[in-house]
């Protein structure tokens, strides 16, 4: 017998854990971690070294930009996210766009599609950047964000320069779509 309207008199009042939901999240995590290269990849030091000239300089740039992608955005959040401690209202800003981040960029396991373009991650990275520092600039912390991204801009064109490429190897999907910013996707 139902009683439609009545108060649920169960002992599980409290939610039910979907341990489904839990465990998408947490392969997501993984999935999304695993597109980050390695940390002692990044920092070997024996593929550091100087460029013989400036073309070399702007080809080890362009290869490690691409490469290590990922890793370059973690490092610049960091030196915002250290810029940003005596700033608490920044500070709170800057952990919702974290949050932003976590979802759009470093855990999406699928691209993004808007109505039928399928925009590839380094148009979302450039989005997301652009976001993230106008919604800073506008908590007054003009000077510690200016300075942060100078520090991070400054950290990741140094080991680009200075990062050997000839042990990196992009593949083909990532080679491809280095050159666009946008796709047409088929409808079907």
């Amino acid at each position: 017998m139902t009683n439609y309207g009545a108060i649920p008199t169960s002992s599980n009042a409290s939610p039910v854990v979907d341990l489904e939901s839990l465990s998408r999240a947490k392969h997501r995590i993984k999935a999304g971690l695993a597109t980050r290269r390695p940390w002692r990849v990044m920092f070997d030091f024996h593929s550091m070294g100087l460029p013989h000239g400036v073309s070399d300089a702007f080809t080890r740039i362009k290869t490690n930009l691409a490469y290590f992608r990922m890793n370059y955005a973690v490092v610049v959040l960091i030196v915002i996210f250290f810029s940003l401690i005596w700033h608490p209202t920044s500070l709170i800003v800057f952990t919702v766009l974290v949050a932003v981040w976590i979802f759009l960029y470093f855990l999406r396991d699928e691209p993004i599609k808007l109505f039928r373009y399928q925009i590839d991650d380094r148009t979302v990275l450039i989005v997301l950047s652009v976001l993230t520092v106008v919604l800073l600039l506008l908590t007054n912390a003009t000077f510690n964000i200016v300075g942060a991204l100078v520090t991070g801009a400054v950290l990741v064109l140094i080991h680009a320069v200075v990062r050997k490429t000839e042990d990196l190897f992009l593949d083909e999907e990532a080679a491809t779509t280095e050159t666009s910013g946008l796709t047409s996707y088929p409808s079907t």
